[in-house]
């Protein structure tokens, strides 16, 4: 079978499992939490993953505008289709090996994720966070929207683990700033780049 044969008959399986769970999604919902199901084989995320109101429709505005999208892994964005993001002028950054964050981290005590959020806020540009694997990502840009100093397009919080995981998504979901977030313990570099990639592909499928 071909590549996109393969992930059609991916997509009606998932569709046929969903069965009625799909329907407690608006359409343009449904296409983010099945690119993660489709991901990770866990239906799970139809259950756990929140979408703010608005969070699609302004997510999808920043990309058409050339938002800049910040992953807080080397994993999360290089999964994130380049070429799609390129010809809306989208930039992937990820900071987390940048020697001055690296450095700043050591000197201050704190995880290289967190640096990193604070390095996108001083971009001084339109961002979408997309966090797979830190929760102190998350803390960190709750602790900056509280202060006034950070206000990110979107916040994908999908950050996979045991240790302050189900909090810091907590933090995220509490705010009003728009957001795609898996609650518990689950999620993954792999699922914030395929909630990236539904996003861009989205917004192709409405140009």
């Amino acid at each position: 079978m071909r590549p996109q044969d393969i992930e059609n008959k991916s997509m009606e399986i998932i569709e046929r499992e969903l069965g009625d769970r799909a329907s407690s999604w608006p359409e343009r919902e449904l296409l983010g939490g099945k690119r993660g199901i489709h991901t990770s084989a866990d239906f799970d995320y139809a259950d756990n993953l929140v979408f703010s109101p608005g969070a699609v429709d302004t997510a999808l505005n920043a990309l058409k505008r050339g938002v800049t999208i910040v992953t807080d892994t080397s994993m999360a964005a290089a999964g994130i289709n380049k070429r799609s993001a390129s010809a809306l002028g989208v930039e992937v950054r990820c900071f987390i090996s940048d020697p001055d964050v690296v450095e700043e981290a050591k000197i201050r005590g704190v995880t290289r994720s967190a640096v990193c959020m604070e390095k996108a806020a001083a971009l001084g540009r339109p961002v979408i966070a997309a966090v797979g694997n830190a929760p102190t990502a998350l803390i960190r840009l709750r602790e900056l929207a509280d202060q006034g100093l950070f206000r990110p397009e979107l916040i994908i919080g999908v950050p996979v683990g045991f240790v302050n995981v189900v909090e810091a998504k907590e933090m995220i979901l509490e705010t009003d700033i728009p957001h795609i977030v898996a609650k518990g313990r689950k999620g993954g570099s792999n699922i914030a780049a395929a909630i990236v990639n539904a996003l861009l592909y989205q917004v192709y499928r409405e140009m």
